[in-house]
């Protein structure tokens, strides 16, 4: 199968389960997998048969930043449903950062993988 994947999309969003996190908006960074067979934009050369990653980003970066999710978990098992019921692919991978969000560690967050077919 073939992927389209865009990395590092920024976001601010009101994410986190302690109270001053519920009243700021904090950076999140999310990066994306999607699997889609890709042979008529590869024979076409045409945007009219693949998924347009502009679109998706749009979208993508839209969602966070309107949300107020408590857990990365459920942001990203969001993300991953919205791009499955609005985009033409069969599978999504989704990965959410929280860069700062543990003291002493660059970065934490989550992987979520779901198909269309689960």
């Amino acid at each position: 199968m073939d992927k389209i994947f865009l990395t590092s999309l920024s976001a601010e969003a009101v994410i986190g389960i302690f109270d001053w996190e519920r009243e700021v908006r904090q950076r999140i960074e999310i990066d994306l997998e999607m699997s889609l067979d890709l042979t008529a934009a590869a024979n076409s050369d045409s945007i009219d048969d693949t998924l347009n990653y502009k679109s998706v980003a749009k979208r993508v970066l839209a969602f966070v930043e309107a949300s107020e999710f408590q857990l990365v978990e459920a942001l990203a098992g969001r993300i991953a449903g919205l791009i499955l019921a609005e985009f033409a692919v069969s599978k999504v991978r989704v990965t959410v950062h929280k860069p700062g969000a543990i003291r002493h560690s660059r970065d934490v967050g989550v992987i979520i993988e779901r198909s269309r077919d689960a």
